[in-house]
Formats: structure tokens, sequence, C-alpha cells
């Protein structure tokens, strides 16, 4: 008996769910995020393949804006085109954003010791999320010395030079390496040519978006406030490498130094970003209801928006060309190496930030070795890990 192939709106309504499920569950910052994409849509629902992921994954790391929901749009976007892509970051990123609004409103979600304990557990949850991705992508990504070595030295030129700077620097040393040395591996059948529906000429019209903005708004922010403020979150979505963590001082200088929002208000929010699932960018929406410009959700939407919308404008206008890149021999081996980088990359940020934050004794370590082997050995889904080690946070909790 054969499977029916599902409809476009019954992909759309897969991408949503699994998306919301990961929008409600997907603690610990953008490198835990790979590892939850990983365990969901390739070793669960297969939607691709583990060299297919880590490629994508290279081409995020390298892109500015943030990476792990470029990711996300992308594989919304291969499995149910556009609107596919627009469901994945809506469902994993409303619920994070929703809260911070809530929260930048006076709603106290985050105080008291059960809380505070869920949210010790939701930390070392993580650590068994990403030692699982990195478990798994080692075994498949890196099968040779050759491989393993790129992997290690991606790990000590992260830990060398830190920041995004360091991760780009790993993954484009990885590549020529590989360039050099994996053009054997090459001569191995490529992975599958993913389909993306975005024609060329509509990545070359997103390419021109993105620089067109980039150009316009500041000349058109002081027509109008709310252009000001789109201006101020565009432009740090558009410059920083890295995502996450590396948007801060940007986002400082926007709405701290300009006096939209204080110094303290701006820590409280970051401290409360923290805290809970999806991508740390929704921090933008928490910053835009304090914005003292009127219609506070408006702003906060737009803040939200205009954040995200640079990194999407520019992974569309890659991706029609980067699909037949990878098809090429030597692209094939320049491949294999920057894929060897991730998982150094990855291995690298296991250790910092996502250890040293969440184990602080046996009791955190016993838990994420718990969470570990319920995902490799039980083959439970991550969600469901996520449960169970984030109640078992309540019990150790100082």
């Amino acid at each position: 008996m054969t499977t029916q192939p599902l409809s476009t709106t019954s992909r759309v309504s897969e991408v949503f769910k699994a998306f919301l499920l990961l929008g409600l569950t997907s603690f610990g910052g953008p490198v835990a995020h790979l590892g939850y994409f990983r365990s969901e849509f390739v070793a669960r629902r297969q939607w691709l393949t583990e060299s297919a992921y880590a490629d994508l994954v290279a081409l995020c790391q390298f892109l500015p804006g943030p990476a792990s929901s470029q990711v996300g749009f992308a594989l919304g976007l291969m499995r149910a085109g556009p609107w596919g892509a627009a469901m994945a970051w809506l469902a994993f990123t409303l619920p994070s954003a929703i809260v911070l609004v809530l929260f930048a409103f006076g709603a106290a979600v985050l105080d008291g010791p059960i809380a505070s304990g869920i949210i010790h557990g939701l930390k070392v949850v993580a650590v068994a999320i990403v030692a699982h991705a990195v478990w798994g992508m080692a075994r498949n990504l890196c099968p040779d010395n050759t491989r393993a070595g790129i992997a290690l030295a991606a790990v000590l030129t992260v830990v060398m030079v830190s920041g995004p700077l360091g991760q780009v620097a790993a993954i484009a040393l990885g590549g020529l390496v590989g360039l050099a040395l994996c053009r054997d591996s090459a001569a191995a059948p490529a992975s599958e040519s993913l389909s993306f529906p975005v024609s060329r000429l509509a990545g070359l019209v997103a390419l021109g978006l993105f620089g067109g903005l980039l150009i316009l708004l500041p000349l058109l922010a002081g027509s109008a406030g709310w252009l000001n403020i789109a201006d101020a979150f565009y432009r740090s979505g558009a410059l920083v490498f890295g995502g996450g963590h590396v948007v801060l001082p940007l986002l400082e200088a926007e709405v701290v130094q300009s006096g939209w929002v204080s110094a303290e208000q701006f820590l409280t929010g970051y401290g409360a970003a923290q805290a809970i699932p999806g991508p740390l960018f929704t921090f933008s929406a928490y910053l835009g209801a304090l914005i003292p410009a009127g219609g506070s959700l408006l702003i906060a939407a737009l803040s939200l928006l205009a954040i995200f919308l640079p990194g999407f404008l520019l992974l569309v206008g890659i991706l029609p060309f980067w699909n037949r890149f990878r098809q090429w021999h030597w692209a094939q081996a320049l491949m294999r190496g920057a894929n060897a980088a991730v998982v150094g990359i990855l291995g690298a940020a296991l250790y910092q930030p996502v250890w040293t934050s969440a184990i602080l004794g046996p009791p955190e370590f016993a838990l994420a070795l718990t969470g570990f082997l319920l995902l490799t050995v039980w083959k439970l889904p991550a969600w469901a890990v996520v449960i169970v080690v984030a109640m078992g946070g309540v019990f150790i909790a100082p």
C-alpha cells in the first residue's frame, strides 16, 4: 500500500505544528535550537539527510542574521513553500515573543522558586540536546581522520578566536582544507538536491530588497517615528553575524543610547529572554513594546519583523544559487570540510556556554546524562525530554 503525498495545505499545517512545538520547548539558545531541529527533522521526520542539514547550517552561519531561525525558515520553505517558511518562522517565534511582550507590560511570568527550578532544568536539557546533536553529526560527518582533524581544528579556532569571527573563520578554514584534502570523499554520491521553490529572479529581487532597505531606511527615518524604529531594528538584524547574543551590543546602541529604553529595562528584558524558549531575537518585541511611540503592540510587531527580515531576505537571495553550487565536485569537497568544521563549532559550544552555564555539580550532570540517554537509547522526542528534565530541575535547583 502506497502512502499518498501530502497536499500543500497539509504540509503547511504539518510545518506549523512541528515548529510550534519547538517554539514552546526549544530552550538553550541558537546552538541548542540546531540540535532540536536535527533531532526533529533529520532523525525523526527525515525531511533531509545529515549532510544536507549540515550544508544548510554552514550556509546560515556564514550569513548575517539569526542562524537558527534562518535554518528553520529554510526547512519550512523546503517542506511547504513560501507559506511553509512563513509558518515555520511564526510558530517558532510567536510563543517567546508573546511572553516577552507580556513581561514588558508587567506580567510576572518568571518569578517564584518553582519557575526558577524549571528554568534551571531547561538549561540542563540544552546540554543533552546539544550533546546528542554533536554525537550524531560527528558519526556521519567526521567518518575519517581528515574530517575528524578538521573538526578538532575548528574547536581550537573557536577557542582562540571568540565570537562570530571565530565561527566564520573555522568554517572558512574547514572548507579550504576540505577542498585540498577531501576530494576523494567528494567522489562519493552527492547529497540529494534540496528543493527550494525560489527562482533566480526571486532571489535577485530579495537581494535587491535587502540592500535597498539597508540604504533607504536611514534616509527615510526622520520622516516618521515608525520608520526610525524600523531602521534601528533592521540595521541590527542586517549587520550581525552569529545571531543571538551578538546582536545585543547593536540593540543597546539603538534603543538605550537613543533614550527609548532605560539600561535597567534593557538588562531586565535580556534576563527574561534567557529563560524562555525560541530565538533570542524575540527580545526585539520586548524592546518595541517599551518604546514610547504609541500603539505598543504594533511597535512590538514592527520591531520583531524588522530584525528578522534582513536575514531572511539574504537567505532567499542565496538559496537559488547555493543549491546548484553544492552539486559541483569541488564544492562537495569544500562542503565536506565545512560540515566537519560545523561539528567542531557545535562541540566547542557544548562546553561554552551550554555546559558551563548549566552543569553546576553532580546533580546537574546526572540529569543531563538522563536526558542524553532518553534521546539516544530510548529514542524519546526532544519535547518529551524537555518536560522530563525540566521537572527534574525543580528537585535539584539550589
